[in-house]
């Protein structure tokens, strides 16, 4: 049995149509401040990066590090 663990840095977003677009980073920074991902999402924005099928992004709407832990319960023998 292990255990891993797994950080991600999800921006969330606004796009024309009212839609959420969620862009997920893996391993962020442990230093990373909000001030610090809300330049970068402002500049996706102004920059006009991504387009959606809802259409551009136009505001931010949710910035979350998500941290996980897995616990393998189960390990499948070798025959």
């Amino acid at each position: 049995m292990a255990s891993t663990t797994k950080k991600v840095l999800r921006m969330t977003f606004n796009n024309t149509s009212g839609n959420a677009v969620t862009i997920t980073l893996p391993e962020p920074k442990v230093s990373l401040t909000a001030i610090e991902i809300e330049a970068v999402m402002d500049q996706i924005i102004t920059k006009n990066i991504f387009l959606t099928t809802g259409g551009e992004l136009i505001s931010k709407r949710d910035i979350k590090i998500v941290d996980t832990t897995t616990d393998d319960l189960y390990d499948q023998s070798v025959v």
